[in-house]
């Protein structure tokens, strides 16, 4: 198992921490880390450490013994090899995990058929979920199984997923998710503003008012929000920097992103005592927002949404695509486009 962190040094320079571990039936057998001022040269490393240790199986034993395992144990040994190239997302390992706990998972991953996958997303209708939720299940089996043939010679027959999934989509069992367009009213933000102040002036240990408004100044993430640090603000061109932005295939990237003068000035009015510009547990902060979105009787609003309610608002002030982009991160315009629910009413003419 291999893993790669980025740290920063005194001087405001990034080290890559390099970490090998290798384990051998269940067991530790070799640890070792070093520390580079380049992650090419972390990388390399680590490989040239793996090489060296890894055990070789021979393609024939190690296909046999899958043959027979369950799909539980094809989930298991999915997580655990990915995990040991770089660190799986909390949604996506709580997804796999529940899948391991399915019935169809104590079956043979190498017998299962068609009938068995409808069955089983029948089964995760029949008790609650959505046909975007089932659907994800059908996603992740094609994904993992798909791995499995090509990683571990497992002879399943992807046909099998293909098959149930043109059935089960027919039969609108399942769909993929929906893009959510809610945005929060006015009464609404001015409900939540009014509660949050009333809280913070009795609870000052975490400042919801200014943490919701800066969201929606700014377009950041609940995740993005904590880990904003005041070294990297520049003061000059109200700029700061994202950290690990999250991105489908690439990790820790390092993007720089434009305050709204709104967000900039509720940064300055934050204490700078350890860099961390709001330094709170995102799930905090989700939690206190849902909390208090039950009490205000306000249905239908994540914390998320407020970043939806940011980008549509710089494009009702009349941003150009391209300059929203400097404050909102987006990679394209199609993914940007999900956000841009206007109000007429409100976009500003140039």
């Amino acid at each position: 198992m291999a893993t790669i962190r980025t740290r920063q040094r005194r001087d405001g320079s990034l080290a890559y921490l390099s970490e090998v571990r290798i384990k051998r039936d269940g067991e530790i057998i070799h640890r070792q880390s070093k520390t580079f001022d380049r992650r090419g040269q972390a990388k390399a490393w680590t490989e040239s450490r793996e090489k060296k240790f890894a055990k070789k199986v021979p393609a024939a034993k190690r296909s046999l013994k899958l043959t027979q395992a369950t799909l539980r144990k094809v989930l298991e040994k999915y997580r655990e090899d990915v995990s040991e190239v770089r660190p799986m997302g909390r949604s996506k390992t709580s997804n796999i995990r529940f899948l391991e706990k399915c019935e169809i998972a104590r079956m043979t991953a190498c017998e299962i058929k068609s009938s068995d996958i409808i069955a089983h997303v029948r089964s995760r209708r029949q008790g609650g979920a959505g046909p975007s939720t089932a659907n994800n299940d059908i996603v992740w089996l094609r994904v993992i199984l798909r791995y499995a043939r090509a990683a571990w010679d497992l002879p399943f027959d992807l046909s099998v997923i293909d098959n149930a999934s043109e059935v089960l989509k027919a039969e609108k069992l399942i769909s993929k998710a929906k893009s959510r367009s809610r945005r929060p009213t006015a009464d609404e933000l001015d409900a939540l503003t009014e509660l949050f102040e009333r809280r913070d002036k009795r609870r000052s240990n975490m400042p919801m008012k200014d943490i919701v408004w800066f969201a929606i100044h700014s377009a950041r993430r609940q995740s993005e929000i904590t880990d904003l640090l005041f070294s990297d603000n520049d003061e000059e061109s109200q700029t700061g920097a994202v950290r690990d932005l999250k991105h489908p295939t690439e990790r820790d990237q390092i993007r720089r992103f434009k305050y709204t003068p709104e967000a900039w000035e509720i940064v300055c009015r934050q204490v700078n005592d350890n860099d961390r510009i709001f330094p709170y547990e995102p799930r905090s902060i989700g939690s206190a927002f849902r909390q208090a979105c039950k009490l205000l009787d306000i249905r239908d609003l994540h914390f998320h949404d407020l970043r939806h309610e940011a980008t549509s608002r710089l494009f009702e002030a009349g941003y150009s695509i391209v300059e929203v982009q400097q404050f909102t991160l987006h990679d394209s315009w199609g993914t940007l486009s999900r956000y841009t629910h206007l109000r007429p009413e409100a976009v500003q003419i140039r």
